[in-house]
């Protein structure tokens, strides 16, 4: 009886414990949320307080609204168009590269991937300069393209993260599939494409988390209103020279956050399944 007590206590003490963590860890984002519902005066009176006096669902109605005529569907819809082209182009050029890794042998391939994997340790910010001057003299400044196109080359983070899964497969599935006649690429669609699905999940979680809240890129290449994302659209509630409407930049801070949120909700599984398996067969 006694033993069963300092059990209960241990597990009561355990769990009030990581109660209160995650809601230090949750705090940030539950004061953008009670904040997005707070008119300027109860936002800066009552700063840490998680309960608005007086819910206001206008700050969501005004940050909607957007600026000039363009409404945050705008921007919200060309987020959207970049983060899915980026993130289906990304995860299928790094699993094609991967696999040819992996499976293909070819002269040089030793050379070529740890010319891949040295990229790993090359800083974004050296190649910025060297980028924007190509896209300038490819003329597609103020475009979709220097966002997108990039990620048709796959990435080497999701490369070696899927090759190491590749590497666990056996190689008896390839020669199978050879003797019933499919070829290299029908190998690949066939036979390694559906087995490596909890990597290709992680990779374009990660993906889009990246891509969605990408803010330098766009703040490099576009220039015109109309084509902003949702993290350059943001900013311009802030402005110095007039007054900021943190109201409804808190409100459409809360939304940008609903895409993301919900993907890792829907795709938590394989994530925790794609970064376990892959670390133990590297």
């Amino acid at each position: 009886m006694k033993k069963n007590n300092q059990q209960m206590l241990k597990s009561i003490i355990y769990h009030v414990s990581i109660c209160v963590l995650a809601f230090f860890m949750f705090y940030p984002v539950l004061w953008l949320i009670a904040s997005s519902f707070k008119d300027t005066k109860d936002l800066f009176q009552n700063a840490y307080q998680l309960i608005p006096q007086k819910v206001l669902l206008s700050n969501y109605v005004e940050g909607w609204n957007g600026f000039g005529g363009i409404s945050f569907a705008t921007f919200f819809k060309n987020s959207f168009f970049i983060v899915i082209i980026s993130t289906v182009a990304q995860v299928f050029s790094s699993a094609l590269i991967a696999y040819g890794f992996g499976r293909v042998t070819f002269i040089g391939r030793k050379f070529w991937f740890v010319c891949m994997i040295t990229t790993l340790m090359l800083p974004h910010q050296v190649i910025i300069i060297p980028q924007y001057i190509l896209f300038g003299k490819l003329d597609w400044l103020n475009t979709f393209l220097p966002l997108i196109v990039p990620s048709f080359f796959g990435l080497p983070f999701f490369i070696f993260l899927i090759l190491q899964f590749i590497y666990g497969l056996p190689f008896e599935l390839d020669e199978s599939a050879k003797i019933d006649g499919c070829g290299k690429f029908g190998i690949f669609f066939r036979i390694i494409l559906p087995l490596i699905k909890p990597a290709l999940i992680t990779s374009g979680i990660f993906s889009f988390y990246w891509k969605w809240q990408d803010f330098f890129g766009p703040l490099l290449y576009l220039q015109d209103t109309k084509k902003y994302t949702v993290s350059l659209a943001l900013k311009m509630f802030s402005d110095p020279a007039a007054v900021t409407n943190w109201g409804a930049m808190f409100a459409m801070s809360v939304l940008s956050l609903m895409p993301a949120f919900l993907i890792f909700i829907i795709f938590q599984k394989y994530l925790v399944e794609g970064i376990s398996t892959s670390g133990l067969k590297g």
